[in-house]
């Protein structure tokens, strides 16, 4: 039997680990769950699987959690420094889920135990991505990717040396709205933009894959975990997500990832890495699929890959502030304040501001640089 903490129990992720856990129930003791708030769930499946410990990071919300855990013997607890600490309880593997900054914390709390941290938060080592690679190395921890396309190039790698490979391209849905003109992009509503074709994701996440930020913190992510040259990293649109990502090499063999459009078939991988294990996904049917065809990506009406990539090349503090700003648009959008083609030009004025940013050495100084960056963008947004 393994153990496991799942951090972001209750979303998206944490569903789809769910049902895997439930199909090989017997091989797993679960440790720690935790949400932001989301007591009912949260409590309803700290019961379920038995854990020793639920955690909401929202203190109000502890009261009701306590509540719904009573008589359980499980413990609950609630707050930031609960949070951390149960991210640093010892285990087999730590599912890493909690959604944007947030999630730094109990993040870096995991590696320095120095265990296997399947990590599903991208925009932890996009803010801090030196930072958290050098406390990898320091504290002998594993890094497994669940994100489909960096899962997909860490199957291909396959253990291969880096110096092997002459270009790793991350493929992209394009999103919900990848055919509409400039004036449409406008006028989209979030119901619009959340409408994933392929992908069944939180809101946030899935705002980001229609403004194609998220293949843009993708490529900041993909920089660090496979440091090949950013100058080897690319992007091909790929509507039908089928191939989640490749690998060429040096004799121009190139390996391709295919799978599902199903988070479980990553979180599988990771789960039970370095082997194998059955997930309830239905394999897939070329013949009926058909044709799988690329484009490369429109960064006149889809410009965040262009401030991803330019963010990146400048390192220091800029990956954090371009991802602290995205996420201060991406909730302004999402609150109707402001119109979808703006969430990209807000980023880009925060960018503009923050010139001359040290470069972080510690978790303090990226999460100092991104509430700064917040504060800038909540300015912007303000006279929006």
């Amino acid at each position: 039997m393994r153990s496991i903490s799942i951090l972001g129990a209750t979303g998206s992720v944490g569903d789809s680990t769910f049902r895997l856990l439930r199909k090989h129930r017997a091989d797993w003791r679960v440790e720690a769950l935790t949400a932001q708030c989301s007591a009912t769930k949260l409590a309803e499946l700290a019961k379920e699987f038995d854990a020793r410990i639920a955690i909401v990071g929202d203190e109000a919300c502890l009261p009701e959690l306590r509540e719904e855990l009573a008589g359980s013997g499980i413990e609950a607890a609630g707050g930031r420094a609960a949070l951390i600490e149960a991210a640093a309880r010892p285990v087999d593997i730590t599912m890493a889920a909690i959604v944007g900054c947030a999630g730094l914390a109990p993040v870096m709390a995991a590696i320095e135990q120095g265990g296997t941290i399947a990590l599903a938060n991208k925009e932890a080592l996009v803010s801090a991505g030196e930072v958290m690679t050098e406390a990898v190395a320091r504290h002998g921890a594993t890094l497994l990717p669940v994100d489909s396309e960096h899962n997909a190039i860490f199957q291909c790698l396959n253990g291969n040396d880096l110096a092997e490979v002459r270009m790793i391209t991350l493929t992209a849905s394009g999103g919900p709205l990848r055919l509409l003109s400039t004036d449409e992009l406008q006028r989209v509503t979030p119901d619009q933009a959340v409408a994933h074709p392929n992908w069944d994701m939180g809101a946030k996440i899935s705002v980001d894959s229609a403004t194609m930020f998220n293949k843009g913190l993708e490529l900041i992510e993909a920089h660090h975990l496979f440091p090949v040259g950013l100058d080897r990293i690319r992007i091909l649109v790929h509507p039908q997500s089928v191939i989640h990502s490749m690998v060429e090499y040096r004799d121009h063999s190139t390996l391709a990832q295919l799978g599902p459009s199903e988070m479980m078939v990553p979180i599988a991988s990771c789960l039970a890495w370095p082997k194998r294990m059955e997930t309830p996904c239905e394999p897939l049917d070329l013949a009926k699929i058909g044709e799988l065809t690329f484009f490369q990506p429109d960064e006149d009406r889809f410009p965040a890959t262009r401030l991803a990539r330019a963010a990146c090349e400048e390192g220091g503090a800029t990956p954090a502030i371009l991802n602290a700003a995205n996420e201060m648009a991406v909730a302004a959008f999402l609150a109707g304040q402001i119109p979808f083609t703006r969430i990209a030009a807000v980023v880009e004025d925060v960018l503009g501001q923050s010139n001359h940013t040290p470069r972080p050495a510690t978790l303090d100084d990226v999460l100092a640089i991104d509430a700064a960056a917040r504060s800038q963008a909540r300015a912007i947004l303000e006279t929006a």
